[in-house]
Parts: C-alpha cells; sequence; structure tokens
C-alpha cells in the first residue's frame, strides 16, 4: 500500500533576489573596508580630521539611522491602513484619484519640500521627520491600493462564498496576495527615505548629509565624497534589508 505523497512548500526565489541577497552584503562590506582603510592611511587635514574620526562618522551615523527609522515607522502604520481604507467599497472611488495625487506628488523635489515646510514651521528633527514621511508616504500608499486592485475578484468572492468575513477575506486572501507589491513599495519608500534624509541637514536636523554639506562649504572634496559613500552605503544596506523582508514575507508558492 503506497504511502500519499506530502505537499512540501517551498518559498520561490528568483535569480535576481538571489544574486541581490548575496551580492548586495558584499558590495557594502567592500565599499566599508575600502573606505576604513582610506581613512587610517590617508594624510588628511585638520579640518578633515575631525570631520571624518570616528565618533563624528558615528554619531552622523546614529542620527541618519534614527530619522529614517522614525518616518518609516510612520509611514507604514499611516500609508498602508489608508491604501487598504481606499480599496473598500465605500471608499474605492477616491482611489483613482489618490493614487493620481501620490504619483504626481513624487514629482516634487523632496529639497524643496523640506526647505518650504521648514520655513513655513520650524527648522529641527520635526518637521524634517514630517517631510520625509510625506515624501515615503506615497509609493507605500500607491502600491497598497495597487496590490490590494489587482487580486482577483473571483477569489474574493470564493471566500465570502466559504462564510468568511469581511476582515477574514481581507487577512487571509487580499493582503497575502497583494504583499509582493506592497513589499515593493515599502522597500522603495525606505531606500528614498535613506537617500533623501541627507537633506535634513540643511534644516538642522543633522545626519550624514552633514559630510556632504561640510565638504561644500569649505571645498573639502575628500569629506565630501566620504558623506556621499557612507549615504550611499547606507542606503544599499536598506535595499538589501527591504528584498530580505520581500522574500520572506511573501506567500511560499506550492512545487
Amino acid at each position: 500500500m503506497s504511502t500519499p505523497q506530502k505537499s512540501t512548500v517551498k518559498r520561490v526565489i528568483s535569480a535576481e533576489d538571489k544574486i541581490l541577497l548575496i551580492g548586495l552584503p558584499i558590495i557594502v562590506a567592500a565599499g566599508l573596508i575600502g573606505w576604513a582603510i582610506w581613512r587610517n592611511t590617508a594624510d588628511l587635514g585638520d579640518v578633515e580630521e575631525r570631520q571624518l574620526a570616528w565618533g563624528t562618522v558615528l554619531e552622523l551615523t546614529r542620527q541618519h539611522l534614527l530619522l529614517v527609522a522614525i518616518c518609516a515607522v510612520i509611514v507604514l502604520v499611516l500609508a498602508i491602513p489608508a491604501g487598504i481604507l481606499f480599496t473598500r467599497p465605500k471608499l474605492q472611488f477616491l482611489a483613482p484619484i489618490v493614487t493620481g495625487i501620490a504619483n504626481a506628488g513624487q514629482s516634487a523635489p523632496v529639497i524643496g519640500v523640506i526647505v518650504l515646510l521648514a520655513m513655513w514651521i520650524a527648522f529641527g528633527i520635526p518637521v524634517a521627520v514630517l517631510s520625509l514621511s510625506l515624501y515615503a508616504f506615497l509609493p507605500v500608499l500607491s502600491n497598497t491600493i495597487a496590490g490590494l486592485r489587482g487580486v482577483d475578484p473571483t477569489l474574493i468572492e470564493s471566500a465570502r462564498g466559504m462564510g468568511m468575513t469581511n476582515w477574514q477575506v481581507l487577512r487571509q486572501v487580499e493582503l497575502p496576495l497583494a504583499l509582493p507589491i506592497i513589499m515593493t513599495g515599502v522597500r522603495t519608500a525606505l531606500v528614498l527615505l535613506a537617500g533623501t534624509a541627507s537633506f535634513a541637514t540643511f534644516i538642522d536636523a543633522g545626519g550624514l548629509g552633514a559630510l556632504i554639506q561640510t565638504g561644500i562649504t569649505l571645498y573639502r572634496f575628500r569629506i565630501l565624497v566620504s558623506g556621499a559613500l557612507l549615504i550611499a552605503l547606507l542606503a544599499l544596506v536598506v535595499e538589501w534589508l527591504g528584498r530580505l523582508a520581500e522574500v520572506y514575507l511573501k506567500p511560499k508558492g506550492l512545487e
């Protein structure tokens, strides 16, 4: 008597994701090690020595990461529920309008948003958080709407025919199927935050952008390039973390 074979559930990872999940940490590690070796062996002037001191760089990195983390939490807590809300029957007529506004808002330069809000309200971290959150809010919102609207209506009707409540349909059918698109929006927003948080320094909110600002102001090319390199490497780390979450949070495929 033959025993029935069990269905094996495997996580399907694309070749692109495999390459990036392995390659990005290698690139970041190589970049950091190369910069650290240069930092310890280069003949730096007094200004460069102070600005690129390990304590200063670590403190600016901490400020940058804190700013990104606060904005990311705000965006995730607000944008995903808002996207869900605009796909419900009573408000779904607003989805095209909201998506259009979100796409148009992405064309606005973030430095303009930050500076205008700072001039209107005040300089400092709260305004930086507000402006960066507004900018990163848009891709998460639009992808949440697109992901939920892309779920096959017949699957939703089948779930309701099985006696599921609206909440159960959303939690067990719609969100799992829309998750890959939502996570793409989340990853995009996180990378945007990691890069655009460098502009926060122009309104006295700290971060690694201070190195770029100092390099421009004092005509110190080494400081400017160091700041740009560290921000780029940080963005790559965020990209890697986002792809990691995207791969391991999306529903497993049957094979």
